[in-house]
């Protein structure tokens, strides 16, 4: 549960940088409150990584010779679509996150996201070490 807890506050954390960093990328709406932008970007978080337990292992597995092929640069893509399917799900869902552009906004985002995850996951211990 901690270790649950801890992934979903790392990827609140990266799609805020993303939103912040990216002018194409729109993380809550403007005028709420800030409670109310915090509910977005966790629940957001939440289903982003709802979105990658499900679809990221079809994708990355449809998508391997193209990984090969560009030396593991289409992973971005990768997690490009799986941004872009995560904003798709969140406007019927009645949350505030929208992409302009998939191919600039989304694919950028995707390296802030995984850049910010990645130092975040090392900065942070996960609890799975067992010494």
């Amino acid at each position: 549960m901690k270790n649950f807890v801890l992934k979903t506050a790392i990827n609140a954390v990266a799609l805020w940088v993303a939103a912040f960093v990216v002018s194409g990328i729109h993380l809550g709406a403007d005028g709420k409150p800030w409670t109310s932008k915090l509910v977005t970007i966790v629940l957001v978080a939440l289903l982003f990584g709802l979105v990658n337990a499900i679809l990221g292992p079809i994708a990355r597995f449809l998508s391997f010779p193209a990984r090969v092929l560009t030396l593991g640069l289409f992973t971005f893509v990768v997690n490009a679509f799986l941004l872009q399917v995560t904003e798709w799900i969140s406007d019927p869902l009645g949350l505030a996150f929208t992409i302009d552009k998939f191919f600039w906004n989304a694919v950028f985002a995707a390296v802030v996201i995984t850049l910010v995850s990645w130092v975040l996951s090392v900065i942070l211990p996960d609890g799975d070490d067992k010494d």
